[in-house]
């Protein structure tokens, strides 16, 4: 994400937030490639501190799309709907995107 001289108030907490999507999303893909995986092994993986790791376990936890294994973290069967919906979230986002920069030319 564009920070610096662009970042502003009015943008600034939906670029946070689009980073911590690409984090959890870059998490996802990681166990379901690599499944089952632990905390350590996903930290080293992905270069993310083991803090940022939990969390984003956690919250993968809490929407129902991992769950933990004695051997460390495994997807469950409502990935496909999930990463489905996700494609559809991301192309509306686009496109209102493009619609807001377009209304700024």
């Amino acid at each position: 994400m564009a920070s610096g001289a662009g970042r502003s108030v009015l943008t600034s907490k939906i670029e946070a937030e689009m980073e911590l999507l690409q984090r959890h999303v870059e998490m996802l893909k990681a166990i379901m490639d690599n499944e089952p995986i632990g905390i350590i092994r996903l930290s080293e993986m992905l270069q993310y501190p083991q803090h940022k790791v939990r969390y984003s376990l956690r919250i993968l936890e809490q929407e129902e799309l991992i769950e933990p294994s004695p051997d460390g973290a495994v997807t469950t069967e409502k990935i496909q709907e999930f990463l489905d919906g996700l494609k559809e979230t991301l192309d509306s986002m686009s496109m209102t995107v493009n619609e807001l920069r377009g209304s700024l030319e």
